[in-house]
């Protein structure tokens, strides 16, 4: 074990400052400082204040993480940090920490996908990843299906959200029944007390001549939204707990259908599940009665890890050391539109895409 890269992980992608510390596949420590409680009297999240508590949270949570693992700084192989996809200020701070402590400190830095990260953090708790491996990805920004070969440098996007994500859908149906934010949690508690199949509410893009791997929750969200209002406006109780139970399972549905049988024609026998709404109990359920019944391997990452978190960065950044991957140059951007296909950046001139860069500086004017 002593041999396997020790890797520190910055996650800045969103409301999450979190910071991991991994040795090969263990887990060493996992200190997260969130600011979810700032923004929900807001309904959502604000990307100023976001970036702000990271820049408050960062060096109490590193310190935190190293002293949970028992380490001193000196003795990483590597810093690791979310490059993209996120929010642009959120990113700017965690990629500016972590050039700066990997500058100090003399270290090799690597800038990994967010999404890449979601998959990768599932080798800490079932072992190295099989390839391929086929993920689907839920959260409140991305839903994905996606096929990596190589974690570290080979993933390929098979379909994903045509509009809003399923966290998004989550969040913004919650905020309709008048449950606060985050709307996941809230709705997975109340649709245990509440029927299914009480609501007939539609399932979006699961017609034959659909695309087959893509999603589509806004035309189901707004069919929740205007039947909650009809019952409102007809002076009638809305039964919260139904419509939590009979929105949940329409998403879900969904999801679980096309993930296995994404599996079926791939001829790949395990499914991984990961992002917050990974976390959500039904999806959890469903997902292991159907890959069950399709001889299919289910692999989903305890809750805590399902959410955002520096592990998951560790992770990648440990499997980049191991698999000798380029260190990051110091041009390395925060980038906000970072496609899946991209998991490892070495830097800003290795770029083929198209996107627009927030942060590019270099190793002279660095600290000028």
């Amino acid at each position: 074990m002593a041999d396997e890269p020790l890797v520190l992980g910055i996650e800045t992608s969103c409301d999450e400052t979190g910071v991991g510390v991994v040795r090969g596949t263990t887990l060493l420590a996992d200190a997260v400082a969130s600011s979810v409680d700032t923004h929900a009297r807001f309904g959502g999240v604000v990307p100023e204040i976001a970036s702000r508590a990271h820049l408050e949270s960062m060096v109490p949570t590193i310190e935190r993480a190293l002293k949970e693992a028992g380490i001193s700084a000196r003795d990483l192989d590597g810093i690791a940090v979310t490059a993209g996809p996120g929010l642009a200020g959120a990113l700017l701070v965690g990629v500016s920490a972590a050039k700066a402590y990997a500058y100090a400190l003399n270290k090799p830095l690597y800038g990994v996908n967010h999404l890449a990260s979601h998959i990768c953090v599932d080798q800490l708790e079932h072992g190295p990843l099989p390839e391929p491996t086929m993920a689907l990805l839920v959260s409140g920004g991305h839903s994905s299906l996606l096929l990596a070969p190589d974690i570290t440098s080979d993933v390929r996007p098979l379909g994903a959200t045509i509009d809003d994500a399923a966290g998004e859908a989550f969040d913004k149906i919650a905020r309709v029944l008048h449950l606060g934010f985050p709307g996941g949690p809230v709705i997975d508690r109340l649709a245990k007390e509440g029927d299914p199949k009480a609501i007939a509410f539609p399932r979006g893009l699961s017609g034959s001549r659909d695309p087959a791997y893509d999603f589509s929750f806004s035309g189901l969200k707004t069919s929740v939204a205007r039947w909650i209002e009809a019952k409102r406006a007809a002076g009638e109780d809305v039964p919260v707990r139904d419509v939590a139970a009979s929105f949940q399972e329409a998403v879900v549905d969904v999801l679980t259908r096309k993930a296995v049988r994404a599996c079926k024609d791939e001829g790949v026998d395990h499914l991984m599940i990961g992002g917050g709404v990974a976390a959500n109990t039904r999806l959890r359920a469903l997902a292991q009665e159907r890959c069950e019944r399709a001889g299919i391997r289910l692999r989903v990452p305890r809750p805590g890890l399902c959410t955002d978190n520096g592990a998951m960065v560790a992770a990648l950044g440990a499997e980049m050391v191991a698999r000798n991957r380029p260190a990051s140059d110091w041009e390395l951007s925060a980038d906000s539109s970072l496609p899946v296909t991209e998991p490892h950046v070495p830097g800003a001139h290795s770029h083929t895409h198209d996107h627009d860069h927030v942060h590019e500086v270099s190793k002279d004017n660095l600290y000028s």
